[in-house]
């Protein structure tokens, strides 16, 4: 099997590596799939903005959008994807110097994440949304004796 494995070129787009957004995420616990230290962790991140903050640094990346990480128990449209990125090229020296692991490449895509232009639009609209939810309280109903 280890014969196999080296003789595909890690060029070959089944030799990339994989990361699921569970790896990510800091709601999940690490039984649930969280591959990093919580507090490097992002919220809910997703596959497409993993797939950005990777290709913005030069890797080769791949989006695989109906595939699931196995333990996510969520079918939702939000949970699924994943991300292959070509850690090595084929003599087997890695794409980018500054990523020479698989960790390395998920704690720089948990650190990117939250400063994208989709996360920081988010929280600046949010605040006149939580205002318009606030109104004059009515009653429950009948007063008790």
């Amino acid at each position: 099997m280890a014969a196999a494995a080296s003789a595909t070129s890690p060029a070959d787009k089944e030799r990339f590596i994989c990361i699921y957004p569970a790896y990510l995420n800091n709601k999940k616990t690490i039984a649930e799939g969280r591959r990093i230290p919580i507090d490097k962790a992002v919220e809910n991140p997703t596959s497409t903005e993993i797939q950005d903050v990777c290709a913005a640094v030069g890797f080769n990346v791949l989006l695989e959008k109906n595939k699931m990480y196995p333990r996510e128990w969520n079918r939702d449209v939000q949970y699924r994807g994943r991300v292959r990125i070509q850690l090595k090229q084929d003599d087997g020296n890695p794409c980018l110097p500054q990523f020479p692991t698989r960790k390395s490449v998920m704690l720089y895509a948990a650190e990117t994440i939250p400063k994208l232009k989709s996360r920081t639009q988010k929280m600046g609209g949010s605040d006149q949304s939580l205002q318009q939810g606030e109104g004059g309280k009515k009653g429950k109903g009948k007063k008790k004796k």
